[in-house]
C-alpha cells in the first residue's frame, strides 16, 4: 500500500472523531432579561416624628428650710426614702417657743379678765349717764377704756396664735410628697431662719417632666405646613429614649411650649409629662423625645435600599416602567422614617421601585421584575 494512502487512513478516524464531537455540542442559550426585586409604592397617611434632646425635671421640688431658730434634736426620716406631705422630718428644740406660747396664753387670759371688768363698768356708767348721775366725760372715758380692753384681748389672742405657730414650726414637716434627698444638718446643729443652705430637698418624681428644645425655624415651618393644609395635626402622645438607647416603657404627653424663643440658641422649650411609677427617671437625666409633629396625607414611603446618591449627592431611584425598562429618577428624600425615606418628589403611587439587583442593571435596560415583600 502506498505511503500516502496509509497516511490518509490514519488521519481519517481522527477527523471523523472531531466531526462527531462537534455535532454533539449544543448551541449555548441566549441570555434573558435580568431579574430584579421591585416594590410597588403606595400612598398612605404617615406620621412624621422628630427626635428631640431633653432633660428630666421633677414636677415639684421643695427645699426644706427652718422657719424658727434653734438646735436640731432629732431626724425622723431615712435619706432617699419616699415621704408624704405633712410627715415630720426634724425636731428643733421647742422649750423656748413653748414658754413663749404659755406666756402669750396667760396674757390673753389677763386681757380677757380686764376686758370683762371694763365692759361691766362701762355698762353701769351708761345707766348712770342716762340719769345724769355721772358726767358725760366720765361715761365716755369708761366706755373708751372698755373698748381698749377689748382691743387688748384681740392683740393678746394674735400674739398667742403667733407663738403657737412658732411652736408648731419647731417640728419641721414635709411640705410636699416625693423622694427626699440627703440631709445637710444633723442633730445638734444650730439652724436659723436666714441660713443659706436648706435642711434637705424633696422632689416629686411621679409624674416627671421632660424639657426638650426645638429650633424656632422647624416650628415655623410646621405651623406654615399646617396652615396650608399640607399636613394634619398629630397626636400629643410621645415616646422616650433613654441615654443608653433603650426605649422607656411609658408613653407621655406634650404639655405646652414656651411662648418665647431663646435669643442665644434660637430654640423653643417644650415640656412633656411622663408617668414614672418605678422611679426609673431621675431629675437631670439626658433623654431623647420622639414626638409626632404632623401627619402627611398620601405620603410615599420608599425602602432605603432603593434610594441611592449620585456623585453630586442627589437622591436617585431606579424604577421599572410599563415596558419593563429601567428608568433613573431624581427624587427628594425629605426625612427617614424607620427603614424608609419619605419621598416628596420624583416618585408616585404605583411606581415599581427596584430594591434588589440595582448593581446589575443600567437605565433603559429591559429587566424581569419580581415582587419583593415590603416591610411596614
Amino acid at each position: 500500500m502506498p505511503i500516502a494512502t496509509l497516511h490518509i487512513l490514519r488521519v481519517a478516524p481522527i477527523a471523523l472523531a472531531f466531526s462527531l464531537a462537534a455535532c454533539g455540542q449544543q448551541k449555548p442559550p441566549e441570555k434573558g432579561p435580568v431579574e430584579v426585586g421591585v416594590v410597588t409604592l403606595t400612598a398612605q397617611n404617615t406620621t412624621v416624628s422628630s427626635e428631640l434632646p431633653g432633660r428630666t425635671v421633677s414636677t415639684m421640688m421643695s427645699e426644706v428650710r427652718p422657719q424658727v431658730a434653734g438646735l436640731i434634736q432629732k431626724r425622723f426620716f431615712t435619706e432617699g426614702a419616699m415621704v408624704t406631705a405633712g410627715q415630720p422630718l426634724y425636731q428643733i428644740d421647742a422649750r423656748l417657743y413653748r414658754a413663749s406660747r404659755d406666756e402669750a396664753q396667760a396674757s390673753l387670759a389677763s386681757a380677757q379678765a380686764t376686758a370683762v371688768a371694763a365692759q361691766a363698768k362701762a355698762q353701769r356708767y351708761r345707766t348712770l349717764g342716762d340719769t345724769e348721775a355721772v358726767s358725760a366725760q366720765d361715761r365716755d372715758d369708761v366706755i373708751a377704756t372698755a373698748r381698749q380692753a377689748q382691743a387688748a384681748v384681740q392683740q393678746a389672742r394674735a400674739s398667742l396664735q403667733t407663738n403657737s405657730v412658732n411652736l408648731d414650726f419647731t417640728l419641721v414637716r414635709a411640705p410636699i410628697s416625693g423622694r427626699i434627698g440627703r440631709t445637710l444638718f444633723t442633730p445638734g446643729a444650730l439652724v436659723t431662719t436666714s441660713q443659706a443652705d436648706p435642711l434637705t430637698t424633696i422632689q416629686q418624681l411621679d409624674p416627671i417632666y421632660v424639657d426638650v428644645t426645638q429650633s424656632s425655624s422647624q416650628i415655623l415651618a410646621l405651623r406654615r405646613s399646617l396652615a396650608a393644609g399640607k399636613t394634619l395635626p398629630a397626636s400629643a402622645t410621645i415616646r422616650l429614649k433613654l441615654d443608653d438607647g433603650s426605649d422607656y416603657p411609658q408613653e407621655g404627653r406634650m404639655e405646652f411650649a414656651e411662648p418665647i424663643v431663646d435669643v442665644n440658641s434660637g430654640t423653643v422649650t417644650l415640656r412633656a409629662r411622663f408617668p414614672n411609677p418605678d422611679g426609673l427617671l431621675m431629675p437631670g437625666m439626658f433623654v431623647r423625645v420622639v414626638a409626632p409633629q404632623s401627619v402627611v396625607p398620601g405620603a410615599i414611603l420608599a425602602p432605603q435600599q432603593g434610594i441611592s446618591r449620585d456623585p453630586k449627592g442627589n437622591a436617585t431611584a431606579l424604577v421599572v416602567n410599563k415596558a419593563n425598562k429601567v428608568e433613573r429618577r431624581t427624587v427628594t428624600a425629605a426625612q427617614a422614617i424607620g427603614d424608609k425615606w419619605l419621598i416628596t418628589a420624583g416618585l408616585k403611587a404605583g411606581d415599581r421601585l427596584i430594591v434588589e439587583g440595582t448593581d446589575k442593571v443600567q437605565p433603559d435596560a429591559v429587566v424581569k421584575p419580581v415582587a419583593v415583600k415590603s416591610t411596614k
